[in-house]
């Protein structure tokens, strides 16, 4: 099994330009309010765990696993 090819922060900002796409949509898409979105797409740090975690790896910028807990407040 291959593993997963990554994109890079500005490629997803670029896809979204060349799509005519803002980051709400693309975060309405994703199920994930924009604030996070834009956060992960625009500071290296935010997408440790909780809700940037999850967009993170939804949008393909980290290797991870979405783990959904009734328990866990940020997920």
């Amino acid at each position: 099994m291959e593993p997963k090819k990554l994109k890079t922060r500005g490629e997803i900002i670029e896809d979204c330009r060349r799509k005519g796409i803002s980051i709400a949509a693309l975060a309405r898409t994703i199920g994930i309010d924009r604030m996070t979105v834009y956060r992960v797409l625009h500071d290296e740090r935010a997408n440790s765990y909780g809700k940037a975690h999850k967009a993170a790896v939804l949008l393909g910028i980290k290797d991870g696993v979405i783990v959904e807990d009734e328990g866990h407040a940020n997920a």
